[in-house]
């Protein structure tokens, strides 16, 4: 029995050393720093429907209908994300003039959009709706009642910048 025991001590020991803990890295304001978060190639589904299951959730309990995702609605989505990289600046322009109802119409979408969010982070897709949600003005686009079609993507830059961008139509 003390062999047995002396051999599951020897054991965990082992297996302790194996694991490597690192301690998170703090900022000046002695709060950790962000992890880079690094999107792979074939993640975007996995991703906008996590982003689609969750806008639903949360227009289920404010007592709006469920969105579905438009393929339209993802790519004019994707055009303006690569764009705002591009341009080097989070605004509803495109580098062309162009503004989130024409981007919308090229792309084909052929109900009404009725609003695009976006933004230029470091955050995952949950923590970037996060924000969105603890604002009025883009709360009440994700929550609109009028909404039945979701667009979302994203372009992530080398040093993992992300610009995201979401597109509610009707």
């Amino acid at each position: 029995m003390t062999r047995l025991f002396g051999f599951l001590l020897a054991s965990l020991f082992l297996l302790q050393a194996c694991t490597t803990t690192t301690a998170p890295q703090l900022g000046p304001d002695g709060k950790p720093l962000p992890r880079l978060y690094r999107i792979s190639a074939g993640s975007t589904a996995k991703i906008q429907f996590r982003v689609l299951d969750s806008v639903n959730a949360l227009r289920q309990a404010a007592g709006a209908p469920a969105v579905e995702l438009d393929a339209q609605l993802n790519a004019a989505a994707a055009t303006h994300s690569r764009d705002m990289s591009v341009q080097n600046r989070p605004w509803h322009f495109g580098s062309d003039g162009s503004s989130p109802v024409d981007r919308v119409q090229r792309a084909g979408y052929r109900g009404e959009m009725l609003g695009e969010l976006i933004s230029e982070t470091y955050e995952t897709e949950l923590e970037t709706l996060g924000a969105w949600m603890e604002q009025e003005d883009t709360r009440r686009i994700i929550l609109d009642s009028r909404a039945r079609n979701l667009g979302f993507s994203w372009f992530q830059e080398r040093n993992g910048k992300i610009w995201w961008t979401m597109i509610m139509g009707s």
